[in-house]
């Protein structure tokens, strides 16, 4: 790897550190909106796409509204040419409606894999993948 691609790398984990601090321990939508050169979300599980700076504040929004104390545990982090892959386990307690599900007030945790696509050193979308029946069965939706 020469200088230029280990300081491209550390630019890019440094922005999905910001990011991941901002909305999963700070819950601050404004600030992981700033880690983002186009803000986009893509969570399959639950057939989002959250596109732009509105979509994306709506799509935060409701998730930390339906579960106040969400939280991520990083498990391991990889580079790709394009993108910074995280494997995590994420959870909180279901107070709020969330996926058409109302809250049950049940807790849930789930290993999941984010992927951080970047153009350059720019954040241009998040990709979350989860098993969406693992959840469910916890939330007994």
């Amino acid at each position: 790897m020469t200088p230029v691609d280990t300081t491209l790398k550390e630019r890019r984990e440094a922005i999905v550190d910001a990011h991941i601090h901002a909305e999963t321990q700070t819950h601050d939508i404004a600030a992981a909106l700033a880690t983002f050169r186009h803000p986009r979300y893509e969570v399959p599980a639950v057939g989002a796409i959250a596109d732009g700076a509105e979509a994306v504040n709506g799509l935060l929004g409701t998730l930390l509204g339906a579960f106040p104390d969400f939280w991520l545990e990083r498990i391991a982090t990889h580079h790709a040419e394009d993108a910074v892959v995280v494997e995590c386990k994420f959870g909180g307690t279901h107070r709020g409606p969330w996926a058409g599900i109302p809250g049950t007030g049940k807790p849930m945790s789930v290993q999941a894999a984010c992927v951080f696509c970047f153009e350059g050193g720019d954040l241009v979308c998040e990709k979350v993948y989860f098993d969406h029946a693992t959840v469910l069965s916890q939330l007994n939706a």
